[in-house]
């Protein structure tokens, strides 16, 4: 049969394989994924004074123009004069990179639920390009997108 030493090497063996197969399984995408937000003293009183989703749609849209400005909305806003999802939450941005904010997505829940799609799914390792087919498919239902 098996001596001591064979045995005890065999358990620790079985020991490490099941702790590396433990630990591959509960190591997730997202926990690697940092999503920049803009602190919430910098924003506005009225999106401060909004629901938490809101709050965290305006603080991570303002801050992402490079991810959001290519991420459409399908609200109608194009009327308006918004050319994406950012344009929701950002009307302006001056020269010394001071935000003027645009109130639209603060009574809009496709804006918010838009961009809410976009960061959850940055934050399970998805690209902004797979974001934005997952929003084109999901919203187009609802009007044409403000992309041209």
């Amino acid at each position: 049969m098996f001596s001591k030493t064979r045995k005890l090497l065999f358990l620790s063996l079985i020991v490490v394989l099941l702790s590396t197969i433990i630990s591959a399984c509960s190591t997730s995408k997202s926990s690697d994924v940092h999503l920049y937000m803009m602190p919430m003293d910098q924003m506005p009183a009225d999106v401060q004074a909004a629901p938490v989703a809101v709050q965290e749609a305006y603080q991570f849209a303002s801050i992402n123009p490079d991810v959001m400005k290519d991420i459409p909305c399908y609200c109608g806003c194009s009327d308006i004069g918004h050319a994406s999802n950012y344009d929701c939450y950002v009307s302006e941005v001056d020269a010394q990179g001071a935000i003027k904010f645009d109130n639209h997505a603060l009574g809009c829940s496709i804006c918010v639920d838009i961009t809410k799609d976009v960061m959850r799914m940055l934050q399970e390792g998805q690209t902004p390009a797979e974001a934005r087919a997952y929003v084109d498919a999901t919203y187009a239902k609802y009007g044409p997108s403000n992309i041209p």
